[in-house]
């Protein structure tokens, strides 16, 4: 019945694109007219097409959505933490999509003060986002964003926390956070370009007056870069920031001193990258300068900022990447990352004594958690593994005592820990490289190669997928999959390094380490080309359309979300946001040699006549990070060329963005849907 279907054929249009003498043939470039009236209509019909193909699973969607609801406390809270003698937290109420920030005077039982109820402020719409709350230091005003389209365009607002008035205040088409000056009038904050979207000016706001009237402190003139302003720690500077994927630079201001001008802490320079955090009368640098692959920390007076009178605090590693530090009064906190596991090491300022926070577990995740206060002994963190849910804790770095402040409630009685088992196994990749897998299952799930696996993957940026804790992820686990996450080049599990290896000239590493483990997985028995699949959104989505490309037989089912997958004519395009900032992890393809380099793996310039696995594409309509006629394209090409039964299904969010659905609930259909998608395909194979 389902194959009786007639599948959507978009028109085809074509359009010469030419580039070093080369010339392709794009006879779907059409798509890109959002406001197209036929492009819409195409879209809607791909929306029918899914939901008449999966109709029959629809009561399995509602299922595996009410389980994973079920596993939720609905009334939940997060950990309060103390800010400017204010206690702050984020709760939810039952049945409630959105959260609720609320805040308590000097003690967590006092009266509770709500500031936002984000439930009453998304009424009447259909995405609904509030970020970057800012309170000002005398803790009266919040400075906060609000985003209702979902493509990270931020209406920046000013609330009066005393007498709960919004003033009229209104600047549009920001990040949506800003920074308090000292004085409590004074907001910084970061505009984009309206087209790009890419983060390029900072202003200057004055309480009162009409957003028309604010400054331009800083313009970010290279295109490859974008700007952001933040306030140190230590309350004492703002801070504007420059950055591109590979070099960055600061500019430093009093917080007391306003209306004075920023200066350069340390200029640019090509490939060098810094962070800033201050101490006392000094600064420290979190650096690769001089080499350091992995980063090391330097240090430098107050008045002496620029690179050449930093000196070295703590010295490169070759096997250690230092990957951030958080200060306080007695002690400094470094996050560490040997052999792809995260390390926490507390040493005290006056001594030097130091020790690691012991983790027994090679698929564990632990990170520095929110610690804005520096007058204090503790050390909040987060704990979890693919096995543990999460806890935060608060460690006492003097008495090494530790409060565990909240352990994840996983609801429905039928979680135990005991029954999943996680490990950490090692690929070798073509080239001979070692790449690690985290995986965790059911204690009774079979590995004999009959079992389905799940197979996800990110693998760009540097950006390190960390082995953790999912609820929603025990609908597959209870169901006998196993779910396993690839350490693949581009990534930093295992340091810097291991990104150089998988970005420019190198990303097709990133594509073969993935289908590497996978075939490593087959051969283990974990699994069979018949039960296994993968999964992969955004950057993580041009690794599903290359592994379709590449090797489409030992993949039962692909589900792409949001996925990057013409690198090619995007990166060609500098409209497009985000483009320009772009080169320095995908290459500039004005240049020949990046070019020929992208057109090698680029999904939809390599798409054949061949077998393609099952495929789910999901994408959402106002998408700033990948446009949708990206996998709007793609699929349309797919279909022109696929050779099989096999599905391809194509659902788009339009009403979404990147992130997806904005509810907490919402989100959670949205996964439901994938694991639908999987466990029907294994329905029909048993």
């Amino acid at each position: 019945m389902q194959r009786e279907l007639k599948a959507p054929s978009a028109k085809k249009i074509e359009k010469q694109l030419i580039k070093h003498d080369d010339v392709r043939i794009d006879n779907y470039y059409w798509l890109n007219e959002r406001e197209n009236p036929e492009v819409i209509a195409f879209l809607e019909q791909e929306n029918a097409y899914y939901e008449a193909l999966t109709a029959h699973t629809n009561e399995l969607k509602d299922s595996l959505f009410q389980e994973m609801k079920s596993r939720i406390k609905e009334d939940d809270s997060s950990v309060p933490y103390k800010f400017n003698g204010y206690w702050y937290a984020t709760r939810y109420e039952v049945g409630k999509e959105y959260p609720i920030f609320a805040r308590r005077f000097e003690k967590e039982d006092a009266a509770e003060e709500i500031m936002f109820n984000c439930n009453i402020l998304a009424e009447g719409f259909d995405y609904f986002n509030l970020g970057g709350l800012s309170i000002s230091p005398n803790n009266e005003l919040a400075a906060f964003g609000v985003d209702t389209v979902s493509r990270r365009q931020y209406t920046l607002r000013i609330k009066n926390l005393r007498t709960q008035e919004v003033y009229k205040d209104t600047i549009e088409n920001t990040t949506g956070s800003a920074v308090w000056a000292n004085d409590n009038k004074t907001l910084f904050y970061t505009k984009k370009d309206p087209k790009t979207l890419r983060s390029n000016n900072i202003y200057k706001h004055i309480l009162g007056t009409s957003p028309e009237e604010d400054e331009l402190v800083f313009h970010e003139e290279d295109e490859t870069f974008t700007t952001f302003v933040y306030k140190t720690k230590s309350k004492e500077f703002i801070v504007i920031g420059s950055s591109s994927t590979l070099t960055s630079e600061f500019q430093i201001l009093r917080a007391d001193d306003p209306n004075g001008k920023f200066h350069v802490f340390s200029k640019r320079v090509r490939g060098q990258e810094y962070s800033l955090s201050h101490y006392e009368d000094n600064f420290y640098i979190l650096t690769n300068m001089d080499g350091a692959t992995n980063f090391k920390l330097m240090t430098t007076p107050e008045d002496k900022t620029e690179s050449d009178n930093w000196v070295d605090f703590i010295p490169h590693r070759e096997e250690v990447l230092l990957e951030d530090i958080e200060m306080f009064n007695d002690y400094y906190v470094l996050s560490e990352r040997e052999n792809g596991l995260n390390q926490l090491k507390i040493v005290r300022w006056d001594t030097g004594e130091s020790y690691y926070l012991p983790f027994d577990n090679e698929t564990y995740t632990a990170y520095v958690g929110t610690n804005p206060d520096f007058d204090t002994e503790i050390l909040r963190y987060g704990y979890n593994s693919m096995t543990t849910p999460s806890s935060i804790i608060d460690f006492n770095m003097r008495t090494k005592e530790k409060v565990v402040k909240k352990e994840q409630e996983v609801l429905g009685g039928k979680f135990k820990k005991e029954n999943y088992i996680s490990e950490r196994i090692w690929a070798t990749a073509q080239d001979g490289k070692k790449v690690p897998i985290s995986l965790v299952y059911h204690k009774n799930t079979k590995l004999d190669g009959t079992s389905p696996l799940l197979q996800y993957a990110y693998g760009s940026y540097g950006h390190t997928i960390d082995p953790y804790f999912s609820t929603v992820r025990l609908s597959l686990l209870d169901r006998g999959f196993i779910y396993a996450i690839a350490h693949v080049r581009g990534g930093e599990y295992l340091g810097r390094t291991w990104y150089e290896e998988g970005r420019l000239l190198n990303k097709i590493n990133t594509f073969t380490d993935f289908i590497d483990c996978s075939k490593f997985l087959i051969e283990r028995k974990y699994t069979s080309p018949e039960h296994l699949y993968a999964s992969g959104g955004s950057a993580g989505g041009l690794l599903m359309g290359a592994i379709v490309n590449l090797c489409p037989e030992i993949y039962n089912g692909v589900i792409a979300a949001v996925p990057f997958v013409d690198v090619l004519t995007t990166m060609l395009d500098d409209t497009i946001p985000l483009t320009t900032g772009e080169y320095d992890e995908w290459g500039n393809p004005n240049v020949k040699e990046y070019y020929d380099y992208m057109k090698s793996y680029s999904p939809y310039d390599n798409v054949s006549r061949q077998i393609q696995p099952n495929i789910l594409v999901i994408t959402g309509l106002h998408d700033s990070q990948v446009q949708y006629f990206e996998p709007a394209k793609w699929v349309a090409k797919l279909r022109e060329y696929k050779t099989d039964n096999n599905l391809l299904m194509f659902n788009i969010n339009m009403d979404a963005g990147h992130g997806g659905a904005s509810g907490r609930f919402e989100s959670l259909k949205e996964v439901a849907k994938e694991y639908a998608f999987l466990l029907d395909l294994e329905h029909k194979i048993r």
